[in-house]
Protein backbone atom coordinates (compact mmCIF):
# COMPACT_ATOMS: atom_id res chain seq x y z
CA UNK A 1 0.00 0.00 0.00
CA UNK A 2 1.29 3.64 -0.91
CA UNK A 3 2.31 5.86 2.28
CA UNK A 4 0.20 8.53 2.64
CA UNK A 5 2.19 11.70 2.45
CA UNK A 6 3.10 13.60 5.47
CA UNK A 7 1.33 16.69 6.20
CA UNK A 8 4.86 18.75 6.60
CA UNK A 9 7.93 16.99 5.71
CA UNK A 10 10.36 17.58 8.72
CA UNK A 11 14.43 18.66 7.84
CA UNK A 12 15.99 21.32 7.18
CA UNK A 13 17.61 21.22 3.50
CA UNK A 14 14.44 19.62 2.40
CA UNK A 15 12.90 22.27 0.25
CA UNK A 16 9.12 20.86 0.82
CA UNK A 17 10.14 21.25 4.40
CA UNK A 18 9.76 25.31 4.10
CA UNK A 19 6.02 25.30 3.11
CA UNK A 20 2.54 24.31 4.16
CA UNK A 21 1.23 21.32 2.03
CA UNK A 22 -1.48 23.92 0.77
CA UNK A 23 1.01 26.27 -0.37
CA UNK A 24 3.13 23.61 -2.31
CA UNK A 25 -0.16 22.25 -4.25
CA UNK A 26 -0.06 25.81 -5.36
CA UNK A 27 3.24 26.47 -6.72
CA UNK A 28 2.56 22.74 -8.25
CA UNK A 29 -0.24 24.07 -10.15
CA UNK A 30 1.31 27.39 -11.13
CA UNK A 31 4.63 25.11 -12.29
CA UNK A 32 2.11 23.46 -14.39
CA UNK A 33 0.09 26.42 -15.59
CA UNK A 34 4.09 27.61 -17.02
CA UNK A 35 4.63 24.23 -18.06
CA UNK A 36 3.31 24.83 -21.67
CA UNK A 37 4.60 21.79 -23.39
CA UNK A 38 4.10 19.87 -20.23
CA UNK A 39 7.78 17.98 -20.63
CA UNK A 40 8.16 18.41 -16.33
CA UNK A 41 10.79 21.41 -16.98
CA UNK A 42 10.16 25.39 -17.32
CA UNK A 43 12.53 26.29 -20.56
CA UNK A 44 12.59 29.75 -22.66
CA UNK A 45 9.67 28.45 -24.86
CA UNK A 46 7.61 27.93 -21.66
CA UNK A 47 8.51 31.24 -20.32
CA UNK A 48 7.65 33.19 -23.53
CA UNK A 49 3.97 31.03 -23.94
CA UNK A 50 3.64 31.99 -20.31
CA UNK A 51 4.19 35.63 -21.10
CA UNK A 52 2.46 35.50 -24.18
CA UNK A 53 -1.01 33.88 -22.49
CA UNK A 54 -0.98 37.07 -20.11
CA UNK A 55 -0.67 39.43 -22.92
CA UNK A 56 3.10 40.48 -23.09
CA UNK A 57 3.98 39.07 -26.92
CA UNK A 58 7.57 41.05 -27.29
CA UNK A 59 9.56 39.41 -24.16
CA UNK A 60 13.26 40.05 -24.89
CA UNK A 61 15.52 36.77 -25.56
CA UNK A 62 17.91 38.62 -22.65
CA UNK A 63 15.04 38.55 -20.52
CA UNK A 64 14.45 35.31 -20.75
CA UNK A 65 17.62 33.75 -20.63
CA UNK A 66 18.48 36.08 -17.14
CA UNK A 67 14.97 34.46 -15.70
CA UNK A 68 16.27 30.88 -16.74
CA UNK A 69 19.67 31.60 -15.22
CA UNK A 70 18.46 32.17 -11.85
CA UNK A 71 17.89 28.77 -11.67
CA UNK A 72 21.17 26.01 -11.29
CA UNK A 73 20.03 23.91 -13.47
CA UNK A 74 17.23 22.66 -15.55
CA UNK A 75 13.95 23.82 -13.73
CA UNK A 76 12.13 21.13 -12.45
CA UNK A 77 9.57 21.53 -10.12
CA UNK A 78 11.98 20.85 -6.89
CA UNK A 79 13.84 23.40 -8.37
CA UNK A 80 11.39 25.83 -9.37
CA UNK A 81 10.16 25.56 -5.60
CA UNK A 82 13.38 26.09 -4.41
CA UNK A 83 14.07 29.45 -6.35
CA UNK A 84 10.78 30.47 -4.76
CA UNK A 85 11.84 29.58 -0.89
CA UNK A 86 15.17 31.69 -1.56
CA UNK A 87 13.31 34.72 -2.84
CA UNK A 88 10.80 34.57 0.03
CA UNK A 89 13.39 33.84 2.73
CA UNK A 90 13.75 36.35 5.18
CA UNK A 91 10.97 38.31 3.67
CA UNK A 92 8.53 39.56 6.30
CA UNK A 93 5.51 41.09 5.08
CA UNK A 94 6.53 44.47 7.11
CA UNK A 95 9.92 45.39 5.40
CA UNK A 96 8.09 44.34 1.99
CA UNK A 97 5.35 46.32 2.65
CA UNK A 98 7.78 49.47 3.65
CA UNK A 99 9.85 48.98 0.51
CA UNK A 100 6.82 49.70 -1.38
CA UNK A 101 6.31 53.02 0.22
CA UNK A 102 10.22 53.87 0.43
CA UNK A 103 9.35 54.16 -3.21
CA UNK A 104 7.59 57.56 -2.31
CA UNK A 105 10.27 58.24 0.27
CA UNK A 106 13.74 58.45 -1.66
CA UNK A 107 15.05 61.02 0.90
CA UNK A 108 14.04 57.84 3.66
CA UNK A 109 12.20 60.48 5.59
CA UNK A 110 9.72 57.92 7.55
CA UNK A 111 6.54 60.02 5.86
CA UNK A 112 4.91 61.20 2.72
CA UNK A 113 2.84 64.04 2.22
CA UNK A 114 -1.04 63.18 2.41
CA UNK A 115 -2.05 65.21 -0.43
CA UNK A 116 1.05 63.13 -2.44
CA UNK A 117 0.07 59.68 -1.75
CA UNK A 118 -3.72 60.63 -1.87
CA UNK A 119 -3.10 61.60 -5.64
CA UNK A 120 -0.58 58.53 -6.39
CA UNK A 121 -3.37 55.95 -4.82
CA UNK A 122 -6.37 57.93 -7.02
CA UNK A 123 -4.35 57.77 -10.34
CA UNK A 124 -1.81 55.04 -10.41
CA UNK A 125 -2.15 51.28 -11.02
CA UNK A 126 -5.25 49.58 -9.18
CA UNK A 127 -6.82 53.10 -8.20
CA UNK A 128 -8.20 53.89 -4.83
CA UNK A 129 -12.21 56.00 -4.76
CA UNK A 130 -12.24 58.88 -2.51
CA UNK A 131 -14.31 56.64 -0.52
CA UNK A 132 -10.87 54.47 0.02
CA UNK A 133 -9.20 57.56 1.14
CA UNK A 134 -11.23 58.85 3.75
CA UNK A 135 -11.14 55.35 5.11
CA UNK A 136 -7.96 55.51 4.91
CA UNK A 137 -7.18 59.05 6.53
CA UNK A 138 -9.69 58.51 9.08
CA UNK A 139 -7.91 54.86 10.52
CA UNK A 140 -4.35 56.75 9.77
CA UNK A 141 -4.61 60.61 9.97
CA UNK A 142 -1.86 63.30 8.40
CA UNK A 143 -0.27 64.70 11.27
CA UNK A 144 -0.24 68.84 11.43
CA UNK A 145 2.28 69.31 8.51
CA UNK A 146 0.15 67.02 6.62
CA UNK A 147 2.41 64.07 6.55
CA UNK A 148 1.46 60.26 6.63
CA UNK A 149 3.87 58.39 8.88
CA UNK A 150 4.07 55.20 6.45
CA UNK A 151 6.71 53.30 9.44
CA UNK A 152 3.27 53.27 11.59
CA UNK A 153 1.15 52.45 9.11
CA UNK A 154 2.91 49.51 8.27
CA UNK A 155 3.75 48.17 11.43
CA UNK A 156 -0.12 48.54 11.74
CA UNK A 157 -1.19 46.35 9.16
CA UNK A 158 1.41 43.48 10.05
CA UNK A 159 1.12 43.53 13.78
CA UNK A 160 -1.92 45.30 14.82
CA UNK A 161 -1.14 48.07 17.14
CA UNK A 162 0.31 51.63 17.11
CA UNK A 163 4.26 51.06 18.26
CA UNK A 164 5.00 53.75 20.84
Amino acid sequence: APKKAKKKIEGGSNVFSMFEQTQIQEFKEAFTIMDQNRDGFIDKADLRDTFAALGRLNVKNEELEDMVKEAPGPINFTVFLTMFGEKLKGTDPEETILNAFKIFDPEGKGHIKADYIKEMLMTQADRFSQEEIKQMFAAFPPDVSGNLDYKNLCYVITHGEEKD
